[in-house]
């Protein structure tokens, strides 16, 4: 069942430089309990989409247009009261500058109490009850003592922790999560991931993931999105992305992964950066830096299409992707190709092709 659908959502923002246009006709659905990424460079729209979600784009910024339905509701047209039900409750986010996120002059642990007291009609010593299992559950040593301590007495990484306990605190149907483990190491890293999938599992909870790891993507998510200047790129199920990518930026992503054994002297790069929202490229967003442009590909802009049919792609459509070769229009193609190198660790894909030599 359809958790959340976005159909054409646009945002923009309204600044002195120009009109920035971070997220273009995006549209993605998210099923109950599915594990979706969202994947892609700094200033591909990610973190704007996420924002957008919660109803927390501030001036200049502007949702334009489109619908978000979460729940068969349009977000879009609710009124701030409805929201601030929503919010926190059965719509939960992990932000990615914890130290930000929390209030500098209240307790941490009340901070994550306030939301339970508040969404779940808990007294004062269930909610201070919830919060210190909650504390321990991801990781923070001695929670019932730490309960009273303030945000800077926590280091980065156990802030980002009472961040995603704070998110969890209310058992929400969709946590959105930007980059919800930047600021931890690997060991915690690893625990936080199986905390997440656990409750996803065992409560039917939704995941939104916003991640530039793609390690982490396919250890948690089932269908990944690629996004690239405020436009989806590509969405694919995780194993179809890593095995049969079709889009040249995907494979520019994969391919710049450092891997246990290779020998090379530097990582695969994609050559430039992402291109300024104000004033785009014409045609494929990314032609500038794409290894099988075309002049073609200048002057025409790619819709998502079913890589085998060419045929537009629907919210029914498993493997999208928005690229000239899929109408026909590229006469080199790409040339890239994927192989299983069984020596890798659990058979890692390979990408080798012009300009993605592994």
């Amino acid at each position: 069942m359809t958790l959340l659908e976005v159909n054409d959502l646009t945002v923009k923002f309204y600044t002195q430089e120009g009109v920035v246009t971070a997220v273009d006709d995006l549209s993605y659905s998210i099923e109950r309990g599915e594990k979706f990424g969202v994947v892609g460079e700094s200033g591909a729209g990610k973190s704007v989409t996420a924002l957008s979600l919660m109803r927390l784009i501030d001036s200049p910024g502007r949702i334009e247009s489109g619908e978000i339905l979460f729940k068969g509701e349009n977000l879009l047209e609710m009124d701030e009261s409805e929201m601030q039900r929503i919010r926190g409750n059965e719509v939960a986010m992990v932000f990615q500058d914890a130290q930000t996120a929390l209030n500098p002059v209240y307790p941490v642990g009340e901070q994550i109490a306030e939301a339970i007291r508040h969404h779940l009609d808990y007294d004062d010593q269930e909610a201070r009850e919830r919060t210190i299992q909650l504390l321990d559950k991801v990781g923070i040593p001695e929670a019932e003592a730490r309960y009273d301590d303030y945000p800077h007495e926590f280091s980065g990484g156990m802030q980002q922790r009472a961040i995603i306990a704070m998110a969890l605190s209310c058992d929400p149907d969709l946590l959105l999560c930007d980059e919800p483990t930047t600021a931890l190491d690997v060991t915690i890293e690893a625990q936080i991931l199986d905390e997440l999938k656990a409750l996803a599992d065992d409560f039917d909870t939704a995941i939104q993931l916003i991640t530039h790891d793609l390690g982490v993507v396919a250890q948690v998510c089932d269908r990944v999105m690629v996004m690239y200047a405020g436009t989806p790129v590509e969405k694919a199920p995780v194993e179809e992305l890593y095995y049969d990518p079709k889009h040249p930026y995907t494979v520019g992503l994969m391919s710049s992964i450092p891997r246990v054994g290779d020998d090379r002297e530097r990582l695969q790069t994609i050559p430039g950066t992402m291109p300024d929202l104000v004033e785009l490229p014409p045609g494929c967003s990314f032609h500038p830096r794409c290894p099988y442009a075309e002049e073609c590909c200048a002057r025409k802009e790619p819709a998502l299409l079913d890589p085998e049919t060419g045929v537009a792609a629907t919210s029914d459509t498993e493997h999208a992707a928005a690229c000239l070769e899929y109408t026909g229009d590229l006469t080199g193609g790409l040339d890239y190709e994927v192989t299983v190198d069984d020596a890798a660790t659990e058979d890692e894909p390979q990408y080798a092709g012009r300009d993605h030599n592994v």
